[in-house]
């Protein structure tokens, strides 16, 4: 097996280390070191399979390893590293001179949870580093057979830091080491795996060591804060936020965080709050029913096709907030204005046409349109207009805006209308 994970091993190495030079161009490799060297020595603890009546030492000293690690950024990088445990018997089975010894190498993943979860606001010294990766080992033990049991590792672990200096780091690291393919117990004897599925045996090591960081620049990756790059992302975000604020839904030139009405006809006068100016209160713009009345002489010789397509194309709506089929206040003018242009023309009907977005389920939105055309037909029947001459349409969800902005889908929230003679 080893003939065939080393080699990958390597490999995979290999393509991390020309992974790391690309990712150092394009973060400002010139900020940071980002290899180490890690020596750790401490205890381990071998969970079965162990022989019947055989005992193994609760902590077993001694355990020691090697790594090289290398950072690929301020939060991820590798290592690879070595290990050596020795498992002493505890007495049982007539075994209390026995010894096995596990020499094992892996790759691992490192992250660095304290920049992950930003340490550096309540400390400078302390920082965790999560790590979990794969490898190969060698068992042996001389008493009960020859050669080595070559087995397969899963490996995952967390490792405590304390920075001493720039350069030397104290750690403290627990990792779990989990096997397969494992052929012995772990005081040598034969493995009965039976039907045995999933990780043969498990390892634990808990050990002291330090850190020592290489390179010519002051920090590693594991203390450095990059405060250029916190304040570029602070800075895009308010710019972010600015932008969001100055948007114009109904492009009266008035920014939606200060728009009363955000929803007013486009075209139509507005005062400082992008509320339509009216000043009788007759619930119709000052600027449309000017425009009507200089108008009023060429309706009465029949010329009434400008204020019919102003209808037809969409500039009269009546809006509606979010999952409500009533209309909202700032609508009233778009419903006056229809009344008033109905009883000036007893012979035209109307189509009452309504809309939803897109958000929620479409059989719903369906009907939701629906009711909202019919209770804007319900306020027109109860303004005097005959209920023969309006014809309630459900059109369901309108898609023609992007439905992840809140602003742009009130503008798709509504009902419109269509003249017909």
């Amino acid at each position: 097996m080893k003939k065939i994970v080393l080699p990958f091993l390597f490999f995979c190495l290999g393509t991390l280390h020309l992974s790391a030079q690309e990712e150092g161009e394009s973060v400002g490799s010139n900020d940071f070191n980002r290899w180490s060297v890690e020596a750790n020595g401490g205890f381990s603890k071998a969970a079965n399979p162990v022989m019947e009546g055989y005992n193994i030492k609760a902590f077993n000293l001694f355990h020691a390893d090697l790594g090289f690690r290398y950072m690929l950024n301020t939060k991820f990088g590798f290592k690879l590293e070595g290990g050596y445990d020795v498992l002493n018997a505890d007495g049982g089975g007539g075994l209390e001179d026995t010894q096995s010894t596990l020499i094992r190498i892996g790759l691992q993943g490192y992250a660095n949870l304290g920049r992950i979860m930003e340490f550096e606001h309540w400390t400078q010294r302390l920082n965790l580093l999560g790590h979990m990766g794969v490898g190969v080992g060698q068992l042996s033990n001389g008493d009960f057979f020859d050669g080595q049991d070559n087995i397969g590792n899963f490996l995952i672990g967390l490792t405590g830091q304390y920075r001493i200096s720039d350069r030397v780091v104290l750690n403290a690291d627990f990792t779990m080491i989990n096997s397969f393919a494992q052929q012995r117990n772990w005081d040598g004897t034969s493995y009965d795996r039976g039907t045995k599925q999933g990780f043969d045996s498990t390892l634990y090591n808990a050990s002291l060591g330090l850190t020592v960081y290489f390179g010519k620049h002051q920090k590693h990756a594991d203390w450095f804060i990059d405060e250029k790059s916190d304040d570029l992302e602070e800075l895009e975000d308010r710019i972010g936020e600015l932008e969001t604020m100055m948007n114009d839904s109904d492009k009266d030139g008035v920014p939606d965080y200060l728009d009363a009405e955000p929803n007013t006809i486009t075209g139509v006068a507005v005062d400082s709050k992008g509320r339509t100016i009216d000043r009788n209160e007759n619930g119709i713009p000052d600027e449309l029913e000017s425009y009507i009345e200089t108008r009023d002489t060429e309706l009465r010789k029949g010329i009434s096709s400008d204020i019919a397509d102003l209808i037809n194309s969409g500039y009269i709506n009546v809006y509606f907030d979010f999952n409500k089929d009533q209309p909202n206040a700032q609508s009233v003018n778009g419903i006056n204005f229809l009344v008033k242009y109905l009883k000036d023309n007893p012979t035209v009907s109307a189509d009452v046409i309504g809309y939803a977005d897109e958000v929620g389920n479409t059989a719903y939105n369906q009907e939701l349109s629906r009711r909202r055309a019919e209770n804007v037909k319900q306020i027109l029947v109860d303004s005097g207009i005959e209920a023969s001459r309006l014809n309630i349409v459900g059109n369901g969800e309108d898609a023609s805006v992007n439905k992840d902005s809140k602003y742009a889908r009130q503008v798709v929230r509504r009902v419109t209308f269509i003249l017909k003679n």
